[in-house]
């Protein structure tokens, strides 16, 4: 379906196709090698003047348009707009203009705003055009790179699948018939299948993490506030301040690089130069365990998950690093991830512009937020410095703890479909909420990182948790485990 910009099909039709600009029809053909070559090769080049911003839209657009149709990855592709947008950086390049993502395209997860774009947050029951970029999105401009598009969410964010009765179904580009993750799950099927150079995600309890799990790819948690994110109050929007915008890239060094020009604040250095740097060596906690409460009683761990991770623990005794086997005191951490989830979601349904829009699934999801009390929910963050505390004491003994993202591999596409609000909440919480909800809480960085294939050919993960603060020791660690992992560059059979 390629519409003239602002037809009214944009926000009112659903189904799988994206609306697309005119002149989205770029010429055919373009070197796969560039497309996967990551964010920060893709600045070099274009900085370097090796490769013109236009050529590389053109490359992305191609891509889009032949691959876009069975993968459902992007809301909106802004070819005539991104192409405009190249050809302006071309000629600022011309002029010696060097900022760190000149020229660079780039995808943005559909609950952002993006001037003059509906932000749908996968639902029709949204609002009008964005009048003006998140912040994040100014910063990502302000460093010189184009957005190319928006990608598809589950609605209101809420899922770890990227489905939804208004936009379809997105697939994972390594297999089909399996779903990239969620809620960021067309931003992480944009960039494994060569579409973006790399993309905004965000993460409210694995939103990052997941999608980059399940497809193949470095997703980073930044430390909570180190991305703004402004229009919203940081406390009051994203589940009560459990979500964070990160990266989603083929790369640590590029994730580094993404960050560098998005975030608010570090601690001396860049982030991407911490992606060229040895790791010192660091006592790792290796942990399967599983935080005590209803999750305990539902999930259960895949043999394929568990060697994955303990090849990773394997490889990084073989670098010179410390690894032994540690569990988290989680305590009752699970409380406050819930009471902010299901609080949070419920507040996100009453903000829509049409509420009675939202998906019967979602209006159960928000009663039952809603039964959640507001002195209970503020008991939680009263509480959260000290449940934080108690799971950080890990850190006290340990730089890194390594856990699994996910107790399966990428589920089928579909698994939930039908399936009433109780069911699907407890259907994904057996499958994605043991690990990574915990570090929302907390608020502290953490990290996905590929950790091989399953003999079916789908992507494996673990996570890395660090300290507080301490995004570099990630990236840095990550970047290690890169150069020595074999699956580290392989691309998805589609592509």
């Amino acid at each position: 379906m390629i519409e003239p910009a602002g037809s009214s099909s944009e926000v009112d039709q659903g189904g799988s196709s994206p609306r697309v600009e005119e002149g989205a029809t770029a010429p055919s053909g373009g070197d796969a090698d560039l497309a996967f070559a990551g964010l920060a090769r893709h600045a070099e080049l274009v900085r370097d003047g090796k490769v013109s911003s236009r050529e590389l839209v053109e490359l992305f657009l191609e891509r889009i348009a032949r691959l876009e149709p069975r993968l459902n990855a992007y809301r909106v592709v802004r070819a005539e707009r991104a192409l405009a947008e190249a050809d302006e950086a071309d000629a600022r390049r011309a002029t010696g203009d060097e900022r760190l993502l000149l020229g660079v395209p780039v995808a943005i997860k559909d609950d952002t705003d993006v001037a003059g774009e509906v932000t749908a947050i996968g639902t029709r029951a949204h609002g009008e055009p964005a009048s003006a970029d998140a912040e994040v999105v100014r910063r990502l401009r302000g460093a010189g790179a184009i957005v190319i598009g928006k990608t598809h969410v589950p609605e209101l964010v809420i899922w770890p699948f990227t489905e939804s009765t208004t936009w379809g179904m997105t697939r994972n580009p390594w297999d089909l018939g399996r779903t990239p993750g969620g809620s960021s799950g067309g931003s992480a099927a944009a960039v494994a299948a060569g579409l973006a150079s790399a993309a905004l995600g965000s993460d409210g309890a694995g939103s990052i993490r997941i999608p980059a799990a399940c497809c193949g790819l470095f997703g980073m948690k930044p430390q909570r506030d180190r991305i703004s994110l402004a229009p919203h109050d940081d406390r009051h929007h994203g589940w009560h301040g459990m979500a964070t915008y990160g990266p989603i890239a083929r790369s640590a060094r590029d994730a580094g690089l993404f960050m560098d020009a998005t975030a608010e604040r570090r601690e001396g250095g860049t982030f991407a130069e911490a992606a060229g740097r040895q790791p010192r060596k660091l006592r790792v906690a290796l942990s399967f365990a599983i935080p005590p409460g209803i999750v305990a009683l539902l999930a259960s761990l895949d043999g394929a998950v568990r060697e994955a991770v303990e090849r990773i623990a394997d490889l990084l005794r073989s670098l010179g690093h410390e690894v032994v086997e540690h569990d988290p005191d989680y305590g009752q951490i699970a409380n406050n991830v819930v009471a902010r989830y299901l609080r949070g979601i419920h507040d996100a349904a009453e903000t829509m512009a049409r509420p009675r829009a939202l998906e019967r699934r979602t209006r159960g999801v928000a009663r039952i937020g809603g039964l959640i009390p507001l002195r209970a929910l503020e008991r939680e963050l009263r509480l959260e410095a000290a449940r934080s505390a108690r799971v950080n004491g890990l850190f006290e003994r340990y730089d890194v703890l390594l856990t699994p993202v996910a107790t399966p591999p990428p589920p089928e596409i579909g698994r939930w479909e039908g399936r009433g609000a109780l069911q699907t909440l407890l259907g994904v919480v057996a499958t994605y909420g043991a690990y990574t909800p915990p570090w929302n809480a907390t608020g502290q960085p953490a990290a996905s990182v590929p950790a091989g294939f399953t003999p079916e050919g789908l992507p494996l993960a673990a996570q890395l948790v660090a300290r507080q603060n301490d995004e570099t020791t990630l990236i840095s660690l990550a970047a290690q485990l890169e150069a020595e992992s074999p699956w580290a560059q392989r691309r998805p059979p589609l592509c």
